[in-house]
């Protein structure tokens, strides 16, 4: 594993796992961010994609105006959009490098909210799997370069264990900070620093609002975003609105923990920080050898950050665009 991915040094300032993860999805990053990506957001062209059993799933799509290195798509994470500040400057990069770039919104993300009766919840694999079979088909990508942070990065993985079933010619994946246990992930947002849970308990408030307002019919008496807690209103909507019996259940659908990633045949590589506050660095610890697989664990990075200097460049880009232009050849 070549030490420039295993050795990353943040320059003093930028060696916490907090400070890493709160800069990286700050304001002030966004002001850097959509500078740099300037040129990706003018190509963009909003794509609606199938996603089997008449659902729609929406992103982004920015060609090359010439020749094309392929097709790089982008997942965010759990309450994030194709607007993120890693999605845009990810997409800038590989734009940058010649890739046509995809950004897709997961269910209820971004503006997407009124595009389907039913809420989002983390199992929802097949509709994802469904619509990058779409993209791909409509494009003839042959092969192509899938990128997931957090729970994206959970969400690639997962669809590179579909990818051979549903005919998906994936080059190769690279999941950033992937939640792997997330009850794992729960726990650690509710014992460490409460930020964590607060901040998406503000994000996902936000969006069954949007929500709410997009289907009164459906959703008009319900009170949900004012349940408190995460791990109460996991367990509300769970066995209300997805059909399990409880939070850890529903959990359990979208782990990729103990072997699950033994079947991988897709090549993949996995980026994670020994200081991520919000997934736990054991849970990688664990994942079953696979030739498929490469792993880098770091000393800093914090969640989705990786940072690599006060011009707020991040690691993490530089091997996403490594890993894609190898497998591009």
């Amino acid at each position: 594993m070549p030490e420039v991915w295993t050795d990353f040094q943040p320059p003093p300032g930028l060696r916490s796992g907090h400070v890493q993860s709160l800069i990286s999805s700050s304001g002030i990053r966004k002001r850097v961010v959509l500078r740099r990506s300037e040129a990706l957001r003018l190509a963009a062209e909003v794509w609606t994609l199938d996603g089997g059993d008449d659902i729609r799933l929406q992103g982004l799509y920015s060609a090359q105006a010439g020749d094309s290195k392929g097709l790089a798509v982008l997942l965010h994470g759990w309450e994030g959009s194709v607007n993120s500040n890693y999605v845009l400057a990810n997409g800038a990069r590989l734009y940058a490098s010649g890739f046509d770039v995809f950004r897709l919104n997961f269910r209820d993300h971004g503006d997407t909210h009124h595009l389907n009766h039913e809420i989002f919840h983390s199992c929802r694999l097949d509709e994802v799997v469904h619509a990058l079979r779409d993209l791909q088909d409509r494009l003839g990508a042959e092969p192509w370069y899938l990128a997931g942070y957090s729970l994206g990065g959970n969400f690639s993985m997962r669809v590179a264990l579909q990818a051979e079933q549903a005919g998906l010619h994936i080059g190769h994946v690279v999941a950033v900070n992937p939640v792997i246990n997330p009850l794992h992930a729960m726990v650690s947002m509710e014992e460490g620093i409460r930020f964590y849970e607060r901040y998406f308990e503000r994000k996902w408030s936000r969006s069954l609002k949007i929500k709410k307002q997009a289907f009164p019919e459906l959703y008009g008496q319900e009170t949900w975003h004012e349940i408190k807690g995460l791990r109460e209103r996991t367990h509300y909507l769970a066995t209300r609105h997805a059909g399990f019996q409880n939070a850890e259940e529903y959990f359990e659908g979208y782990s990729i923990a103990d072997d699950r990633l033994a079947p991988l045949a897709v090549p993949s590589t996995i980026l994670t920080s020994a200081d991520d506050p919000v997934v736990p660095v054991g849970d990688f610890e664990e994942l079953p050898a696979n030739a498929n697989l490469e792993l880098i664990v770091t000393e800093h990075g914090g969640h989705c950050g990786f940072l690599k200097n006060w011009k707020l460049e991040s690691m993490a880009e530089d091997l996403i665009a490594d890993r894609f232009l190898m497998a591009a050849g």
